[in-house]
């Protein structure tokens, strides 16, 4: 951790204090002999102490400010070696479904909560896969966090790729999960695999035990569920709702069932914290290797200067009083 003033002689706008300074010094003096020749009674020190301190600790936090200090810091960055994960996004065309047309879409509140799932598995490989009838990755376990961004902003699409079979808008099949084990999208090394799935759960027919029994085959995939639905969203199709798409009030069942089978767990969009910290805790914690150093700095001067609006008001404050 370092401290760095950026314009270091802009401490010297502090020096600009000295005049009205010595300019009050000055005038004080006067007024004291005046008042000592009439005979009239001194101000007490206080009265003086109060605003000189304020334009000292004002000009003092103007003169820090000026200078522009930054505060660094580095860190080791982390990864562990024996854990990898998956977020999955569902990206059949209910996903597309909101509450009004100034609404966001399930899939928009999806890809902001992956965001959010990624940053709190900061040390964790974490790969980006879709969801339709089937699986299809389209980023491995990586540890690089821009990477993943922009594979959620440039690759992430409503059926891209479509689903094989020709549907409306009900193409999700969680059955398609089955995949991650048998198409081995963990690395051999992975003994702590994650899969978290982002969906509206409005699937076909799901084979429960299936599921369960090739996720907890030795090493187990863990698997959390987020629902982003709601029964008064709907799809829109230049602005008029398509009479063929109504919520599914059955999809947060099936999703519980099938969180049951493979011992996962399901969360609401609105508990996406909770779903984070269950992930960590099915990740555990484990061996880890130094892969480089996160750098990061605070620029004070903003503060300082905020700072320095209280001596200066209070200055303010004495005068109209």
């Amino acid at each position: 951790m370092s401290l760095t003033l950026l314009t270091p002689l802009g401490v010297l706008l502090g020096l600009g204090l000295v005049v009205p300074l010595v300019a009050l010094f000055r005038s004080r003096r006067k007024a004291e002999k005046v008042r000592g020749v009439l005979g009239v009674e001194q101000p007490r020190r206080r009265a003086v102490a109060v605003p000189v301190s304020a334009l000292l600790v004002g000009g003092v936090l103007l003169g820090l400010a000026a200078a522009q200090p930054v505060f660094e810091w580095t860190r080791d960055r982390t990864v562990r070696t024996d854990a990898e994960a998956f977020v999955v996004l569902d990206v059949s065309r209910s996903m597309l479904a909101q509450r009004d047309l100034d609404s966001p879409q399930r899939i928009e509140r999806a890809k902001a909560a992956a965001t959010s799932i990624r940053a709190a598995l900061s040390d964790v490989p974490v790969g980006v896969a879709t969801l339709t009838d089937r699986v299809l990755p389209h980023l491995f376990p990586s540890t690089d966090h821009e990477v993943f961004e922009a594979t959620l902003e440039r690759s992430i699409g409503i059926e891209n790729p479509p689903p094989r079979a020709s549907f409306a808008t009900g193409a999700t099949s969680l059955n398609a999960l089955a995949t991650l084990r048998g198409l081995r999208y963990f690395t051999p090394k992975s003994t702590e695999r994650l899969a978290i799935v982002l969906t509206d759960g409005e699937s076909q027919p799901v084979s429960n035990a299936r599921l369960g029994g090739l996720f907890r085959r030795t090493p187990a995939i863990d698997v959390v569920f987020v629902q982003f639905w709601d029964e008064g969203e709907r799809v829109f199709t230049r602005g008029v709702p398509e009479p063929q798409y109504l919520p599914d009030s059955s999809a947060r069942s099936v999703l519980d069932r099938l969180a049951a089978s493979t011992q996962g767990a399901v969360y609401s969009e609105a508990q996406v914290d909770a779903a984070e910290g269950k992930a960590r805790e099915l990740l555990g914690s484990g061996p880890s290797v130094v892969t480089g150093e996160h750098a990061g700095q605070l620029a004070l001067a903003p503060y300082l200067a905020f700072a320095a609006l209280f001596p200066f008001g209070l200055l303010l404050w004495r005068r109209d009083r």
